[in-house]
């Protein structure tokens, strides 16, 4: 495993962590005895980073953190995220009672007296405007509360203005052969900063493994069948904004990158790490079997600058007219 500082902090992290949203919930049938098994997994591969948030499973992937890590807190950081559990749009949500409230219960549930990175949950642009809610996690950190704070944001405009603040220490935003419009500005702004980036939705919500066709389907409570097309949440979460046929074309054309690399789950994780703006990528698992093989992306091939190229005038030529909602 190697590890990359998240930008100028003083956490080192596993290049490759995990989000739990999977466990949690949302997305299918899960199993709590497999899903402890594969965070053992992670952890004995080196992975020392993992991502929640407090409406996952309604606290429930911070229930099974605090299960796996425990007598392992001061060597496994974990970031969580608050504000989709209220209205995201009210402004008492952000309030310094609201936050601490939302705090308190997920330290409880982590069974921690501190988080590592505690990241605004893809709030709406004008309440990051306000900036109120910045003061009330630099009230929370100089308690001692949170290690550091950062934003899970939607759009390269939203990153863009969260640098302008000093304490922002991470962004987390979709990145993948899908979503490649953070390259231009965002990651180089970032980089010059010291704010590491946390890259999420790196398989396009599975679009990028390969194994669907037109025909797939989901469970009814998987996000990927009830928010298809924004029913429930931004549409550029769910499969990076594409429509699911269209994703599964694109997915098609991008077959080649599997080429002595296993297979595309391995190669779209390996694109991501080239990025050397990018501090970690956090792709999801509900079994074992889905974290070795995330794992593996360390130790295939890398992409050439010839492969680099084409990927980018994929996306520029095939992909980014298609991607749906601000992004």
């Amino acid at each position: 495993m190697n590890y990359r500082r998240l930008g100028n902090t003083d956490l080192n992290i596993s290049e490759l962590s995990f989000g739990t949203w999977a466990i949690g919930g949302s997305w299918g049938t899960t199993d709590d005895k497999e899903s402890l098994r594969a965070l053992d997994r992670a952890m004995d591969a080196g992975v020392n980073f993992f991502d929640t948030a407090d409406v996952y499973g309604d606290g429930h992937s911070e229930k099974l953190l605090a299960q796996a890590t425990k007598g392992k807190e001061d060597k496994i950081h974990i970031a969580t995220k608050f504000c989709r559990g209220g209205d995201i749009h009210d402004p008492k949500t952000y309030s310094e009672e609201s936050v601490r409230t939302y705090l308190e219960k997920s330290l409880s549930r982590l069974e921690r007296e501190r988080v590592d990175l505690y990241q605004i949950h893809c709030a709406p642009f004008e309440v990051l405007k306000n900036g109120s809610v910045f003061e009330v996690l630099d009230k929370l950190q100089q308690e001692g509360k949170i290690r550091h704070y950062g934003v899970s944001v939607e759009t390269v405009e939203e990153g863009l203005f969260c640098l302008e603040n000093p304490n922002v220490k991470a962004l987390q935003v979709i990145f993948n052969i899908f979503r490649q419009k953070p390259l231009d500005q965002l990651f180089p702004e970032a980089k010059e900063r010291g704010v590491g980036i946390l890259a999420r939705v790196p398989l396009a919500s599975g679009l990028l493994t390969g194994k669907f066709t037109s025909t797939t389907s989901f469970e009814s409570d998987d996000h990927r069948n009830f928010n298809r097309d924004g029913q429930a949440f931004n549409v550029g979460e769910t499969f990076a904004g594409l429509e699911f046929s269209k994703g599964v074309e694109l997915s098609e054309k991008l077959r080649w990158i599997a080429e002595d690399r296993k297979n595309m789950t391995r190669a779209a994780l390996r694109w991501i790490l080239e990025h050397d703006s990018i501090t970690s990528v956090i792709p999801g698992f509900k079994n074992v079997k889905q974290v070795e093989d995330n794992l593996a992306a360390l130790q295939v091939p890398p992409f050439s600058g010839k492969e680099m190229k084409q990927l980018e005038e994929f996306y520029k030529k095939e992909v980014q007219d298609h991607i749906r909602g601000a992004y």
